[in-house]
């Protein structure tokens, strides 16, 4: 059987596997339906400094071929997360995980970076600059390279550990904000996060998110999210751990061919609970059938040759 271990920043999984921050909570509810120890990692839900109860209902709305959120960034603060959630995880993950966080302000994103930095459990922060479904914060910095690189400073001042930046879809150059982030000592880019949009109820003629607009995922951007990976991938020097509409093991070689070291998956989780287990046992043999004897070893392999 082919080797399916990745490495980010020096971390190795046993697989590139992910579940992406916003559809796998903190991993409980799925450990009661299979192991979740075989997943390479999961990234646990975005952390703010401060509880957030969100936005308000309704907040989610189906899609041909995906769906639109507009929760809000919605989690019990960063002081929860220490005293409960991270004490309780150990009793049914072993492995470390990915602390996603998120702030309305540089200092904020310092300060809970700072909070995480000494916990043993976190693998990485995951600093989520491109959430759609909040005013004044969130994708608010992910939109223009200099306030990308202000986060970036901020979170690598507070935190020793490897510091990955979520990027945002939402954007006429991703590729200049993932280099403003490099430079800045991003260790690592996540991309991408969801792209905006809308359903209108033809019975009312308004929109059916309160919000209004909410974040699109699902099978529907997986092209987008692709061609994304693979023009950052060209563009900067360090990993990019990819998602966006991935639900298949096939779709987890087509992105780490596009540049990714490891792959998320989101709103598959929401349809599927069991869509992580099922894309890790399918690994070898797809594998196999396109002859690949090392994960590691095609990433990037779209621009080779």
């Amino acid at each position: 059987m082919g080797s399916t271990s990745v490495n980010l920043s020096g971390w190795e999984l046993d697989n590139p596997v992910i579940p992406a921050s916003g559809t796998f909570g903190y991993g409980k509810e799925f450990s009661l339906l299979y192991d979740i120890n075989c997943l390479g990692t999961f990234s646990f839900k975005g952390t703010t400094l401060e509880p957030r109860f969100g936005n308000p209902t309704p907040r989610i709305a189906e899609c041909t071929s995906g769906m639109l959120n507009s929760v809000g960034l919605q989690n019990p603060g960063i002081d929860h997360v220490l005293k409960k959630e991270l004490p309780e995880m150990k009793t049914y993950f072993k492995k470390k995980v990915i602390a996603n966080i998120s702030g309305f302000s540089v200092f904020e994103y310092g300060e809970i970076a700072r909070r995480l930095n000494g916990q043993e459990q976190i693998g990485l922060l995951e600093v989520n600059i491109s959430c759609p479904n909040v005013h004044g914060g969130g994708m608010s910095f992910g939109t223009c390279p200099e306030a990308a690189a202000k986060v970036t400073e901020a979170v690598k001042a507070a935190a020793d550990k490897p510091v990955y930046i979520k990027l945002s879809p939402n954007v006429t150059d991703i590729a200049s904000i993932a280099r403003a982030c490099e430079e800045a000592g991003a260790d690592g880019i996540s991309m991408i996060n969801t792209l905006m949009g809308m359903r209108i109820d033809l019975k009312t003629g308004k929109p059916v998110l309160a919000n209004k607009a909410g974040g699109f995922s699902g099978p529907a951007v997986f092209p987008v999210a692709l061609r994304m990976v693979y023009q950052v991938y060209e563009a900067v020097h360090i990993p990019i751990i990819g998602m966006g509409g991935v639900s298949s093991a096939e779709d987890v070689i087509e992105m780490m061919l596009a540049g990714a070291s490891a792959v998320q998956i989101g709103a598959a989780n929401l349809t599927d609970p069991f869509v992580c287990q099922r894309i890790i046992e399918k690994l070898p043999d797809v594998m196999k059938k396109y002859r690949i004897e090392s994960l590691s070893g095609i990433i990037g392999g779209a621009h080779r040759g």
